[in-house]
């Protein structure tokens, strides 16, 4: 809000923007709240020119903005005739990429800021049962907080509904529900393994290319993350598909109907689920590094890659207390000169596995990240 006169919150539907945004509203002397889905605050701001000449000195938040596309152009001569830092935050259900078409007008005077589900950081209170209910239940506020098990996965299973109808809709998109449906489930029961998009285009009777728009879908809304390769110039065979997680574990684990951790337990999506758990978690914990996956068509690999300039983290992902390493991720480590590799798993105690190859728990591989930023931002 000090840098940019606008400033965009952008996250999946319920995560909690507004609740965030009304909570800046309470330290700011002059705060107005927009929501373009209730059609009188749409009539308020008819006139943006006018409503903004009116309310020059207030912050002016407008949710769900994604909803006017033609605001965006608008906003520019406004924000240029009072350029003062913090005058508009916008909050959103659609990805950067989607409100960069309509927002191209604001370049150089808007930044983003994307906002996830509660992650691990943001509810840790070093108990190994309150890891295994975010993990189970998810970081959605309402799915989280939930009274019981069961009362968190009627929610989640909503939510999905509601989402897939609703964003369907407001995308424009001509998809039939039962094929979205599906496809969604398609992605789920293919979490945190290789996209292969003519197989999947097989199953649903549709092309590779119609496809990759199911996932633009499902990534602009912030249902999935797309994970690409790491493909640095080595004299080796390059995996050159991408990996696709449901982004948050307890709407993953609502699509397997799965609500306890015993059921996830016998599932065949246990790893997997805490491979996107703890990439999602780590990801959400280092914006300004890029993630990747490293993975050699001979099988050598590593499944969370962070770089940044000529810096990198790597990360090894077991849902074991005994976790072992195959050659595939030491001949990686080496095709990569990793110099330090952390196996994230179920233990308790942190240790070391080799002198240098680190193993720990969610918790430390978080405290991990959060060193490896500060001393970068150090040097």
């Amino acid at each position: 809000m000090q840098l940019f006169p606008v400033v965009a919150i952008l996250g999946p539907r319920q995560c909690g923007k507004s609740t965030l945004a009304r909570e800046i509203g309470k330290n700011l002397d002059d705060f107005l709240f927009i929501d373009l889905e209730d059609p009188s605050d749409r009539l308020r701001i008819n006139d943006l020119n006018l409503f903004f000449n009116l309310n020059k000195l207030a912050t002016v938040c407008i949710d769900e903005a994604q909803l006017m596309p033609n605001l965006f152009p608008e906003l520019r001569s406004i924000v240029d005739k009072n350029r003062r830092n913090g005058q508009i935050l916008l909050l959103g259900s659609a990805s950067r990429e989607l409100v960069n078409k309509s927002a191209e007008s604001l370049t150089g005077r808007i930044g983003y800021i994307e906002l996830s589900p509660f992650i691990y950081p943001e509810i840790d209170d070093n108990k190994e049962e309150t890891m295994i209910k975010h993990w189970i239940r998810g970081g959605f506020p309402l799915s989280f907080l939930a009274e019981n098990d069961r009362f968190s996965e009627i929610w989640r299973k909503q939510y999905i509904q509601s989402y897939l109808e609703r964003d369907l809709v407001l995308s424009g998109n001509s998809i039939p529900l039962l094929t979205i449906q599906r496809f969604l489930l398609m992605l789920a029961n293919n979490h945190g393994q290789l996209l292969n998009s003519s197989q999947l285009g097989n199953s649903l009777g549709v092309t590779y290319h119609t496809i990759r728009n199911y996932v633009d879908f499902f990534e602009k809304s912030f249902i999935t993350r797309t994970l690409l390769p790491f493909a640095p110039k080595l004299n080796k065979r390059m995996n050159k598909s991408p990996k696709v997680y449901i982004r948050d574990s307890g709407i993953l684990h609502s699509l397997f109907d799965i609500s306890n951790i015993n059921q996830l337990l016998g599932h065949t999506v246990y790893g997997f689920s805490w491979e996107g758990y703890v990439i999602e978690n780590i990801i959400n914990s280092a914006p300004e590094w890029k993630p990747w996956f490293y993975r050699t068509a001979t099988g050598n690999e590593i499944d969370l890659i962070l770089t940044k300039g000529n810096k990198m983290m790597a990360f090894e992902c077991k849902a074991t207390l005994s976790p072992v390493l195959g050659r595939g991720a030491y001949t990686a480590m080496e095709d990569l000169k990793i110099n330090e590799l952390f196996v994230v798993s179920m233990v308790s105690k942190f240790y070391y596995y080799k002198p240098n190859i680190l193993v720990g728990n969610l918790n430390e591989a978080l405290k991990y990240v959060e060193s490896q930023s500060i001393s970068d931002i150090s040097t």
